[in-house]
C-alpha cells in the first residue's frame, strides 16, 4: 500500500465515520476507491479532491458545518484560526482593478503577496490558472473561490485568504454564464487547511443578504469588517 493510501479503517478514522459506512460508500461508487487484492484502497489526494467537490456542491449550511467539524476533529484543532487572522487588511481590495480573468488571478495573488506570506505570486498565479483551466471555481451567485489544485506550501509562510471585489463583474467561466464580481483566494499550506477555509467561505457566501452588503462595500476596511463579522456569526 502506498504511503498516501487509506484502507477502510484509516479512512473511517480520517472521516470520523464507521468502517461499514466507508465500505458501503466504496461499493456504491460514492467515494473514489479501488480494490487491491480484494481490499479497498483510497488515494489521499483523491479523497481530498472528493471532499473539495462535496464542499463546493452543497448549499446546505448544516452539511457544511458538519464538514467543518469533521475537518477540525481530524486536525485536532485546539486553537481556531479565524478569517480575521487569515485575511489581514492588506489582503483585501475593494475595488480590485482588473477586467479580465488573467488580471484578476494575477491581482489576487499580488494582493496576497502584500502580506509577506506569499513569496512567489507568479508561481501561485500559474497554479491557480491551471486549476481554473481544469474547472472554473466561479459559482452562479457571482462568487469565485480561487485556489490551486494542490496547496503551495513551499512558497507560503502561512495560510492566507485574500478578497477582491470587481466593480460590475467580469466573465470568469462559471457554468451559468453570468458575471463574477466577488473573488476569494485561498492560499493554504496543506490540504486540510485548504478544505477548512473552503468550507467556511462556502458557508459564508450562502447568505444572499450578507453577500449583497459585501458587494457594495465602499472600501477594503468595510469589506473586511463584513467578513470578520460573518465569520464570528458562524462561530466555531
Amino acid at each position: 500500500m502506498a504511503d498516501e493510501d487509506f484502507d477502510v479503517a484509516t479512512l473511517a478514522a480520517y472521516l470520523h465515520v464507521m468502517p461499514a459506512q466507508v465500505s458501503r460508500m466504496a461499493e456504491r461508487g460514492n467515494v473514489p476507491a479501488r480494490r487491491i487484492g480484494g481490499d479497498w484502497r483510497f488515494s489521499r489526494p483523491e479523497i481530498n479532491q472528493w471532499l473539495e467537490e462535496r464542499i463546493g456542491a452543497t448549499g446546505d449550511d448544516q452539511e457544511l458545518a458538519d464538514m467543518e467539524d469533521t475537518l477540525r476533529r481530524v486536525d485536532q484543532v485546539t486553537v481556531e484560526l479565524t478569517l480575521a487572522e487569515l485575511m489581514p487588511l492588506d489582503a483585501v481590495a475593494a475595488p480590485l482593478a482588473a477586467r479580465t480573468r488573467g488580471k484578476v488571478i494575477a491581482g489576487m495573488c499580488d494582493l496576497a503577496a502584500t502580506t509577506g506570506l506569499l513569496w512567489d505570486p507568479a508561481k501561485m498565479a500559474d497554479a491557480v490558472t491551471a486549476r481554473e483551466d481544469m474547472h472554473s471555481t466561479a459559482l452562479d451567485i457571482g462568487v469565485a473561490l480561487l485556489h490551486p489544485r494542490r496547496p503551495q506550501g513551499s512558497i507560503l509562510g502561512g495560510p492566507i485568504v485574500a478578497l477582491g471585489l470587481v466593480s460590475g463583474g467580469i466573465p470568469f467561466g462559471g457554468g451559468g454564464g453570468g458575471l463574477t464580481d466577488v473573488f476569494f483566494l485561498i492560499a493554504a499550506t496543506n490540504d486540510h487547511e485548504h478544505l477548512r477555509a473552503l468550507a467556511r467561505l462556502s458557508r459564508m457566501i450562502n447568505d444572499p443578504v450578507w453577500l449583497s452588503e459585501l458587494r457594495v462595500a465602499p472600501d477594503a476596511a468595510t469589506a473586511r469588517k463584513l467578513v470578520v463579522s460573518r465569520d464570528q456569526q458562524l462561530g466555531g
